[in-house]
């Protein structure tokens, strides 16, 4: 009994780290975002095709998908862009932002 339960303590880091590897749900970023180059929030790489997000960069009222509110301050979200190894990608739009 006490050798399965020691057993069992050895496996949980294991089971948390397969756990935090879940990609994110791109469609559920909008609001205000701060381009930052530390401690993101998200990393992202901006794509020409096939992206997670299309992104629409907006003055005022971010409210649905894919719209973005850069701000210098008080964000809802610090994004760091990358070019390897992103949690999501996004692309650049002018029209139709969200899920594409």
């Amino acid at each position: 009994m006490h050798r399965l339960f020691a057993v069992a303590l050895a496996l949980l880091p294991l089971a948390a780290v397969g756990a935090g590897e879940a990609k994110p749900d791109p469609a559920r970023i909008r609001g205000k975002i701060q381009f930052v180059t530390n401690f993101p929030d998200y990393k992202v790489k901006v794509v020409d095709s096939f992206a997670d997000l299309h992104v629409k960069i907006v003055q005022s009222f971010p409210d649905a998908a894919g719209e973005w509110q850069v701000v210098d301050g008080f964000p809802d979200y610090r994004i760091q862009l990358v070019e390897s190894f992103p949690d999501f990608t996004i692309r650049f739009v002018d029209s139709f932002p969200g899920l594409p």
